[in-house]
């Protein structure tokens, strides 16, 4: 098959390629129903509270429920939280499943329109599937981390480009303008929802560039893609920046402190920085070393060698293209294979700069089997050579893959319950959180009434000296002084950081009364009475 019928060929899905799109995104919602719930560090601490604070306006109420995240813009969790508390669980986690299977609808686009051989469409689907198994891949689905729901208009973006890139290279300015503002309103509408897809702007910036032609197609393309994605970003976070502005002297708070130097916290950027390289050679093999051990980019256990691999074979590619060798039968459409390449390239190399976490890439880990495609077949090889080495590379990557998956609760409704203890007279207490454990999930549990204050975590601890600490311990002050009733909430192993942090404010647990309760998610949560000490 000819480069340029790849190049030429219409984007018209066949009955069985809409079958088979269907049949997978339908698989996906089922699998993440024989998964069950997330029980995820973060679903409980705040993508089950942002959005139960934000709709019921907890902000003047309550405060640091949910550690520094009590702050994120909670748009993108509002979708979830408002269909899993209003229709059966099992309903809410197939709907969810579907969203994040339907990675594999742009996965196969773009796998379509670059595949250079006969059996195009069988290749696709191959190759989306096995981009959809990966190792982290497989359990992000059911979970509210985002990044798998965020990679679908991510790809969707890409996948836009490919498909139109004849148009977007060559075609009239107005429509090159469109199509590029299109798919760039789709990636400043991520962004906007979720900081961390950053890097794939910068990578969407970089596939717009390889796209190539005049001068004026790029610019027009460029300007067109960068202003609608700042819509993008200004629709969907512009109005919680300015909200965090106007309550805290910082949009982005409390990240980037250290720049915006809010009076509420630290001058301290409280950014995870753990994963990042540190030198050049660890930066230059980050790849193969996260393959090797995950501890060194990741909090969630995976084994994943897809990204390696594409990293790898995608190296060897660009080395042999600046040699001056170029495939005569080439695997893939060129210019379908530059858009992948400089988008996948560029949103790496951000990433590695700015975060190295290998969750916020999982979209890469998706895209991973396509660029290893894309590599090894513009390598200047024999066509049945490519094919081996891939059919090699692909075994491998199969065989190796591991998932060890985040625990699961049971589908049950509601889709979170907490076997709270009955608390007397609710207009009187407040109720106090502390230790690093999450918590937000339990919030919502509680009569509206009552205030839940988390007064050590972290971002705050009793001892740090911040406003935000100050103006805690004014309103528990305030509290006691009208002789109401106090509570203290904390996981059950972390009781004795509790007892430290209570003694930090003059106050004792009442250990005779406390009571040990479950949830229908995960976990033994403590609650017990507290009193000032010396009592009075």
């Amino acid at each position: 098959m000819s480069v340029a019928s790849v190049d030429s060929r219409a984007l018209r899905l066949s009955r069985n390629e809409w079958l088979f799109l269907c049949l997978t995104i339908a698989f996906w919602g089922g699998y993440v129903l024989w998964l069950g719930k997330d029980t995820s560090w973060d679903f409980r601490n705040y993508h089950w509270y942002i959005p139960y604070a934000f709709l019921n306006g907890r902000e003047p109420i309550d405060m640091l429920v949910a550690h520094q995240a009590s702050y994120y813009n909670p748009f993108q969790d509002i979708p979830f939280y408002l269909l899993a508390t209003h229709t059966p669980a099992w309903f809410a986690l197939f709907v969810l499943g579907c969203v994040q299977g339907a990675n594999v609808v742009p996965l196969y686009i773009l796998g379509r329109q670059t595949l250079a051989i006969d059996e195009y469409k069988l290749g696709a689907a191959g190759l989306a599937l096995l981009g959809q198994t990966g190792g982290l891949g497989l359990n992000m689905f059911g979970t509210t981390y985002h990044d798998n729901t965020m990679s679908v208009l991510i790809l969707s973006a890409i996948a836009v480009l490919v498909v139109n890139r004849r148009r977007l290279r060559e075609g009239p300015l107005w429509q090159a303008a469109a199509i590029a503002g299109g798919a760039g309103l789709l990636v400043g509408s991520t962004v906007g929802l979720k900081l961390p897809e950053f890097p794939f702007a910068i990578g969407f910036a970089a596939a717009l560039v390889a796209l190539g032609g005049s001068w004026k197609h790029q610019s027009v393309r460029l300007l067109a893609g960068g202003i609608a994605g700042l819509v993008g970003v200004a629709a969907m976070m512009g109005y919680w920046t300015l909200h965090l502005e106007h309550i805290t002297g910082n949009p982005l708070f409390p990240y980037f402190n250290e720049s915006f130097k809010s009076p509420l916290a630290l001058p301290a950027p409280y950014r995870d920085m753990r994963f990042l390289p540190t030198h050049f050679w660890i930066a230059a093999t980050f790849p193969i070393r996260f393959a090797l051990d995950w501890r060194i980019a990741d909090d969630i256990p995976f084994r994943d060698i897809r990204v390696m691999l594409a990293y790898v074979t995608s190296l060897a590619a660009i080395v042999v293209w600046l040699l001056g060798r170029r495939s005569k039968a080439p695997l893939v459409s060129p210019a379908a294979a530059a858009v992948t390449l400089a988008f996948a390239g560029a949103s790496y190399l951000v990433w590695l700069k700015m975060f190295a976490i290998y969750r916020y890439i999982v979209g890469l880990e998706m895209l991973g089997p396509l660029l290893v495609a894309i590599a090894i077949g513009l390598l200047p090889l024999p066509r049945r050579v490519q094919l081996i080495v891939l059919a090699v590379l692909f075994i491998a990557t199969a065989a190796t893959t591991h998932v060890e998956y985040i625990e699961r609760s049971p589908v049950s409704d509601p889709f979170v319950q907490a076997d709270l203890p009955k608390i007397e007279h609710p207009e009187k207490a407040m109720v106090l959180l502390t230790g690093d454990g999450p918590l937000g999930f339990i919030a919502p549990s509680f009569p509206r009434r009552i205030p839940l204050l988390r007064i050590d975590g972290w971002m705050v601890q009793p001892q740090d000296g911040t406003r935000l600490t100050k103006m805690m311990k004014g309103r528990v002050w305030e509290w006691i002084a009208r002789r109401r009733d106090l509570y203290v909430l904390s996981d059950a192993y972390d009781m004795g950081r509790t007892r430290e942090a209570l003694a930090e404010y003059g106050l004792r647990i009442d250990w005779l009364k406390c009571t040990v309760f479950d949830t229908n998610i995960i976990g033994d949560y403590e609650f017990c009475p507290v009193f000032k000490w010396p009592r009075q």
